[in-house]
């Protein structure tokens, strides 16, 4: 009789342990917010009607702990209140993804999109209106021949000299001369914003006509303003205009960094008409997450930037008209000169 009882007594406390172990595993598995899934999920997006690029954004849903943003544009954002306001660099129509997640680890997912109109403003510009040399606030030069260790096995010999550089009739012009100067076989010029101005991400534009014959190199482009500590391909290049006078009408947008510098940059070209006898605009959009190419406004060259590369700092501008050299090639014997002319150079931000 003892015994039976002791039995039942330790039956009992069994079924007692079983029972709130049940409880204890219901509790955690089964009805409780941290094993459902997020449910009702909501997501606004409001434009700041400034043109900014802002756009505000609220997430909710049932049994979140967090939410994360796709902005369309291959940015993203880890929100754990799911509120943030974001500001886009770029105009454009964007879809918006936007992640719930629970403290199980299980999400659900929306879609939004929205419409950006970014309006710029002008910040620095040359207009070249004022005749004679270029403006010494704006404007510096690289002086000699490529052993100063930035050459390309160029034939030309730069100088800030009128022959060679000069403002008139409402133009810059960068002028090629065939003539034997201190060892070189041509003179030319290459001026440079570097220790005057420098900008990081927004849109240059420069309206300029290109140049006939072949070996001549007109271009525009960017350095990194960290050049002389970081030296080159680490500060990054961005190449918005390269032209050989041997591929009439052949434009060449490039980015060099490491890795992807000299032949090896990542490049891409365009065909237009009369670049040599006709003014076109040359601009590059700049953002952290790309940089556009265009020529009067068609793009022609995406490249995706990322916070890896070294398209996140300031950059500095550079004119030149090389002769020759790696990329200008063979110059024709003919050639005794050149010009590249330039109606403007504008930022925008």
């Amino acid at each position: 009789m003892i015994a039976n009882k002791t039995f039942m007594k330790m039956t009992s406390i069994l079924l007692m342990v079983i029972a709130l172990s049940f409880t204890a595993c219901s509790k955690d598995g089964g009805g409780g917010s941290s094993g459902m899934a997020p449910s009702n999920l909501v997501v606004t997006a409001v434009v700041n009607p400034d043109n900014s690029g802002n756009v505000s954004f609220t997430a909710t849903a049932t049994n979140a702990v967090t939410y994360d943003f796709n902005y369309g544009n291959g940015s993203f954002q880890t929100v754990p209140s799911g509120i943030i306001t974001y500001k886009y660099a770029a105009s454009g129509a964007y879809t918006v993804t936007v992640t719930a997640t629970s403290s199980g680890g299980q999400s659900v997912s929306k879609t939004v999109q929205v419409t950006v109109n970014i309006v710029r403003a002008l910040v620095w510009s040359d207009e070249f209106d004022v005749a004679g040399a270029p403006d010494a606030s704006k404007w510096g030069y690289d002086i000699g021949t490529g052993s100063n260790g930035w050459g390309n096995n160029e034939l030309q010999y730069y100088t800030s000299r009128a022959d060679n550089v000069k403002v008139e009739g409402g133009v810059l012009k960068i002028i090629a001369k065939k003539e034997n100067y201190l060892g070189s076989l041509f003179t030319s010029a290459r001026l440079l914003t570097k220790d005057k101005y420098s900008f990081k991400y927004g849109r240059l534009e420069v309206k300029a006509k290109l140049t006939m014959g072949g070996g001549t190199w007109p271009a525009i482009w960017m350095l990194g303003s960290n050049f002389l500590t970081a030296g080159w391909p680490q500060c990054g290049e961005i190449d918005v205009m390269e032209y050989k006078g041997n591929e009439p009408n052949k434009i060449y947008a490039t980015l060099h960094y490491p890795g992807n510098s000299g032949g090896g940059g990542v490049s891409n070209n365009l065909t237009i008409t009369n670049a040599a006898t006709d003014f076109h605009v040359y601009s590059t959009e700049w953002t952290s997450s790309s940089i556009k190419f265009f020529v009067d406004d068609q793009l022609f060259h995406t490249f995706s930037n990322s916070a890896a590369l070294p398209f996140n700092q300031n950059f500095f501008m550079i004119l030149n008209l090389a002769m020759g050299g790696n990329f200008g090639g063979a110059v024709d014997p003919a050639v005794t000169g050149a010009t590249m002319e330039v109606d403007y150079v504008r930022v925008y931000q």
